[in-house]
């Protein structure tokens, strides 16, 4: 036996089994948001997944998991908790359409921006709220400003973030700068800009069908998990401090009627897709 042979051997062994590090992927690259109150300006970048508008509208779950969650319907896929909302609304109970109206993915908005004083970080994706999106469009409706990513005659914006009491993050308003201007002077840097941006719909962020049903019962039952192997929920993206915050809330609902033996919450959600949902 060679002694020496075997203590490699072993040494290989014991250092396979070891967890090997992962490389942590630095979201600072790829989304930006104040990191503090003052002013900042950004310059929206043309799109180079959509040509017609730098705008990606992106419907989110919200307080169902431990964290926010794309929808499955951003990539045209059924979506048990839209389904779940929907059934909801055939109830006359309105405990049932309050958690359906709970329950709806709301809108949020992404948008690659270059972020002066920090060009060399490129571009990454500013994440906003509907009514920043709306103040958005109504600049690019605007005689004066037209299309404000022009490469060549854009406008840069400013940015200006404050503290709203007793909310975490900051709230966030925006104002076109009134010169047109380059977005740079150096083509190649333009190119590069144009080029490398970073894509919000990656198939990392996606939960399967189950895996977002498990969150949804979840949910519904207030936390208690009632199969083993539960799931932990991960980050579908990293989101600003500007996202809503989940309702903290306790969860009723019923379908039963009166004079019914009330039913325990998981069996009425099952009961929800007794028809036509293929659970």
């Amino acid at each position: 036996m060679d002694l020496s042979k075997i203590k490699n051997r072993l040494d290989n062994l014991n250092q396979s089994s070891k967890p090997r590090s992962t490389e942590k992927k630095d979201y600072t690259l790829i989304y930006w948001k104040p990191k503090s109150e003052g002013k900042f300006q950004i310059r929206f970048v043309p799109s180079k997944i959509n040509k017609d508008s730098p705008f990606q509208e992106i419907f989110m779950h919200y307080g169902i998991g431990k964290f926010p969650i794309v929808a499955l319907s951003n990539w045209g896929e059924d979506d048990p908790v839209v389904e779940f909302s929907k059934k909801l609304r055939t109830s006359s109970d309105s405990e049932n359409w309050r958690l359906a109206k709970q329950l709806d993915p709301k809108m949020r908005v992404f948008a690659p921006v270059i972020v002066r004083g920090e060009e060399e970080k490129g571009v990454r994706l500013f994440e906003f709220s509907k009514t920043l999106y709306m103040e958005l469009l109504s600049v690019a409706d605007d005689e004066d400003y037209g299309d404000f990513t022009d490469i060549n005659q854009g406008f840069d914006f400013v940015v200006t973030a404050t503290k709203v009491q007793d909310r975490p993050g900051f709230g966030l308003s925006l104002r076109p700068k009134p010169k047109q201007t380059p977005i740079s002077e150096d083509a190649s840097q333009v190119k590069t800009w144009l080029d490398n941006q970073p894509v919000l719909l990656e198939e990392r962020f996606k939960y399967t069908y189950d895996k977002l049903k498990e969150e949804l019962q979840t949910f519904i039952s207030g936390g208690e998990k009632e199969t083993e192997g539960s799931i932990t929920s991960e980050p579908a993206v990293a989101f600003d401090s500007t996202t809503p915050e989940p309702v903290k809330e306790e969860k009723k609902f019923t379908l039963s009627t009166q004079g019914t033996p009330k039913k325990a919450k998981s069996e009425e959600f099952d009961s929800l897709f007794d028809d036509d949902l293929p659970f």
